[in-house]
């Protein structure tokens, strides 16, 4: 009877060894579809991705902003700059930029991401040294141009390419990061400004001109460390095994070579969809405010009576809030899987912000005044990289996406051109038509993600399944 009994316990604890083994093989399998530890290939991707595009980006953002300090450092003055020509200069830049978006998107698919964005990245570095030399308005015009000509495929090529990579519930946080490196140059260019400040007269250069040269020589180096260390599209990574593209491929529904051709008939129908027009509306309309932030943030600080150091030092926690706001909402919206609501979220901040510069203004209230100047930053600055991958994620394919993600950032970088002449000294300190426009534009980007909104959710009632992945498409799309 003791035998049997022990017998009995024996198979007892035998059996349930083996379903404690089948329990935890299914939960490996289930963790490692296809033989693959998904979570440690998505590392790997994150490592060779995102570094390298981020560090690009902030030199190239430093080099396009870094003259919003340098005007405070003595530049206009130097060379002679007077009336409207401090607005002429900043807003050169976005003519090349703008009209070249589209096209490079197109030239990045010819001769390959690692090679095209390095070579951008070198060449508007030289640029950026060249700037440090200009002795006039007319070379400071020229200067900005070139800038905004080797510019141009960097930002709109750097999405696109991130977009092939991920599947929807990754993108946003992988975007805003991305994103965030525009707030990382901004508040970086604050304190790095003040620091060559007090180079002032070294070698007989003002300190305006350090800024062009040492960020100039940075971004040379970092662009030649870029073309070892870009990656191309996942079918032509090499750093992947054969495993792992497929599994990408196939996880992202992103199976098709870069190298598909794009038709005038292509990109003619791509701008039949309204819903591609609101993509580009809803962006352009808060980066507007963004560029207004970017570009005059040191002069609107300055005009509460703050001397230029402090200037230079207030100008970073506006972005620090900017960031912080960008990376919870990233968080919070993969989680969720909906963009939509923390997008609403950022444009009620920016209309808090604006109301209240609209209504207070001058030294006699620097505090509200700076609360609400970080408001601003968290509702437009905040929410930019969601805007993006909203849009970028919800087109397919590579024909799809190399016209989308060069036509929004194309369209919404006029934002560029027209933020610098809201700003007016005639109407300094109050600015109160440049606010008045920017709480106009924060409107209509709420009017025009609500209309964008109302198509995918259509959008997404109607195809129930996608044609790529086979996928439910709401997974496809996302709110």
């Amino acid at each position: 009877m003791t035998n049997r009994k022990e017998v009995s316990a024996e198979s007892y604890i035998h059996a349930n060894r083996n379903k404690s083994s089948l329990s935890s093989q299914s939960s490996l399998e289930a963790t490692s579809p296809h033989g693959i530890d998904e979570a440690q290939l998505l590392n790997k991707v994150d490592r060779h991705v995102l570094p390298i595009l981020f560090l690009v980006y902030i030199v190239a953002f430093l080099d396009r902003v870094n003259i919003s300090n340098a005007l405070t450092l003595g530049l206009p003055a130097e060379i002679g700059l007077e009336g409207d020509q401090t607005n002429i200069v900043l807003t050169t830049f976005f003519v090349p930029y703008i009209l070249f978006e589209i096209p490079s998107n197109l030239l990045m698919e010819r001769f390959s991401p690692h090679i095209w964005l390095s070579g951008c990245a070198v060449c508007f570095g030289l640029v950026m040294v060249a700037q440090g030399f200009v002795q006039s308005y007319s070379g400071l015009l020229a200067t900005r141009f070139f800038l905004g000509l080797t510019e141009a495929g960097m930002f709109p090529g750097s999405f696109y390419l991130i977009s092939f990579w991920y599947k929807q519930e990754e993108a946003q946080k992988r975007f805003t990061i991305y994103w965030s490196s525009t707030i990382c140059a901004g508040a970086f260019g604050g304190l790095l400004a003040s620091a060559i400040a007090s180079m002032d007269g070294v070698l007989g250069l003002s300190s305006w001109r350090w800024i062009f040269l040492l960020e100039g020589l940075a971004t040379v180096l970092v662009g030649l460390l870029a073309f070892f260390c870009i990656t191309d599209f996942p079918r032509e990574a090499k750093w992947l095994s054969k495993k792992e593209r497929e599994f990408i491929m196939r996880k992202t529904g992103t199976n098709e070579t870069h190298a598909v051709s794009v038709t005038t008939k292509d990109v003619l129908l791509f701008f039949t969809h309204l819903k591609n027009w609101l993509g580009a509306v809803m962006y352009f309309c808060v980066l507007v405010p963004v560029y207004c932030m970017v570009y005059l943030l040191p002069t609107i600080i300055h005009s509460l009576g703050y001397p230029t150091l402090q200037t230079q030092l207030r100008s970073v926690p506006p972005f620090a809030a900017a960031f912080g706001f960008a990376i919870l909402a990233a968080y919070m919206s993969d989680r969720l899987q909906i963009r939509f609501p923390f997008i609403a979220l950022g444009l009620s901040l920016l209309t808090a912000g604006l109301s209240i510069l609209i209504s207070v203004h001058g030294a006699a209230h620097s505090s509200a005044v700076y609360a609400a100047l970080c408001l601003v930053a968290m509702g437009s600055i905040g929410i930019g990289g969601n805007l993006v991958c909203w849009y970028v994620m919800n087109l397919r394919g590579h024909v799809e996406r190399s016209i989308g993600s060069a036509w929004m950032i194309c369209f919404g970088n006029i934002s560029g051109i027209v933020a610098p002449f809201l700003f007016l000294q005639k109407d300094a300190p109050s600015y109160r038509v440049g606010f008045s426009v920017c709480l106009f534009m924060g409107a209509l980007s709420a009017i025009s993600c609500a209309g964008y909104g109302l198509i995918t959710l259509q959008a997404m009632r109607d195809v129930p399944k996608n044609k790529i992945t086979g996928e439910s498409h709401e997974k496809s799309l996302y709110l």
